[in-house]
């Protein structure tokens, strides 16, 4: 395996501790509301602790990656997934579990801005889409895997310390990441656009992989709103989209959807087996055509296609439909959001920001996605209270919108140098 290779796998696999460490907490709650008996407040602080924490990480690892080098702080990062999984499963009260979830989060939401970033710079123009798309692919593929460990334990261990093996279970993974980036270098567009010109030649070598040019940083390599205003205004648009499709919403709550669409009797296993296969195979077709259709075509006929999926949910819950085909929709949407969305967010974000500010503008991006999560994950069951079509109304016309600005706006990023798309 080339050294390419080598650093672009151990770079995804902070996808899979992302997507991991994000769901794994479901096959516990029933665990910790026994053992720790919280009132409901209590519960939602700590599992909801992660979320803040990975708002934290999103927010405060930009400058530093920018500053260090994403692959120096990912190090970092390794050691914080360590650390939480460790201090999560030998928890002794519900706060000091909500302390480690929420380091686990900020290891998280690093994640998500500095991995992509460190993959794009060393990829090929041509295959950048499909490259960077496999931290995506490792994120859907970690949700799966915490599903499937969650299931395996729970079967064959009872009572205090099965929740807290399926949280240990991370450290794996975590101690593979730190041991991996070890013999990861440094960018060298990174090191080039910091002036260490030989360093950034010999990483270049190492890893294979041509050394372009770089100016010199102008106002110090600051994101100022005067010189980068249309790739933040880019990534917000892009982050913003990404969660008002309603993905993240109709996870948490998917049991709760069901419910109200009269199939409290499903099994939950049954839907997260169905929804996260959709998630896993379309996300692989949508990394296996992100360079040859690109971004723009995946966003634009996503929204479209994502908006038609939402509407006939909210038509099932009016009445206008059969409830037997919410499954079905549900999956489609899935589906439809994974090829696009899905595929497009992590890759875009990497690419429109010019070198020197390239982790904070990432930052950008990524913190408005999970404050955008936040918040419609909190919006989302008051406006059920009201009628539980009205959220798939207002996510089908914010897909529709996007398909719209999608085509006015945004530039077509496929096959391009980061110079040329940032020139």
């Amino acid at each position: 395996m080339s050294a390419q290779r080598r650093a672009i796998g151990a770079m995804a696999l902070g996808g899979l501790l992302f997507g991991f460490d994000t769901a794994v907490v479901a096959g516990v709650t029933e665990a910790l509301r026994g053992g720790f008996a919280p009132d409901p407040v209590s519960m939602g602080i700590a599992v909801s602790s992660a979320l803040w924490g990975t708002l934290a990480g999103a927010l405060l690892s930009g400058a530093p990656g920018d500053r260090y080098g994403s692959r120096s702080v990912l190090r970092g990062v390794g050691l914080l997934y360590l650390v939480s999984a460790v201090g999560c499963a030998l928890a002794t009260g519900l706060w000091m579990f909500a302390a480690f979830r929420f380091i686990g989060g900020v290891a998280i939401g690093a994640s998500s801005v500095l991995a992509p970033v460190y993959i794009a710079e060393i990829s090929p123009p041509a295959r950048r889409g499909r490259l960077v798309g496999t931290f995506q692919l490792n994120i859907v593929i970690g949700i799966l895997a915490a599903y499937l460990v969650n299931g395996i334990i729970g079967a064959a261990f009872a009572g205090d310390i099965a929740w807290r093996i399926k949280l240990a279970v991370a450290a794996l993974p975590a101690a593979l990441f730190l041991i991996l980036l070890a013999g990861v270098p440094q960018s060298p567009r990174w090191l080039n656009a910091r002036g260490r010109r030989e360093e950034a030649t010999a990483a270049a070598g190492r890893l294979g992989v041509e050394l372009t040019d770089a100016a010199a940083p102008e106002g110090g390599g600051r994101l100022d709103w005067r010189r980068h205003r249309r790739p933040i205004l880019l990534a917000v648009a892009v982050g913003l989209f990404n969660q008002l499709s309603g993905i993240n919403a109709i996870l948490y709550y998917l049991n709760d959807i069901f419910a109200a669409g009269g199939f409290a009797e499903l099994s939950a296993d049954a839907q997260a087996v169905a929804v996260g296969a959709a998630n896993l195979v379309a996300t692989l077709a949508g990394i296996a055509i992100i360079d040859r259709v690109g971004r723009r075509p995946l966003l634009i006929g996503g929204g479209v296609g994502c908006a038609a999926v939402l509407l006939g949910v909210a038509l099932t819950y009016d009445g206008a439909l059969e409830a037997e085909w919410l499954l079905p929709l549900l999956v489609l949407f899935i589906t439809a959001f994974a090829m696009s969305q899905g595929a497009v967010i992590w890759v875009y974000l990497s690419e429109i920001f010019p070198t020197e500010v390239r982790a904070r503008g990432q930052a950008v991006g990524s913190a408005t996605h999970w404050i955008a999560n936040a918040v419609i994950a909190f919006v989302f069951p008051l406006l059920t209270v009201a009628g539980p079509a009205i959220p798939f109304y207002g996510f089908a016309a914010a897909m529709l919108l996007q398909s719209f600005v999608v085509w006015r706006v945004f530039p077509e990023t496929k096959q391009r140098t980061l110079e040329a798309i940032t020139s």
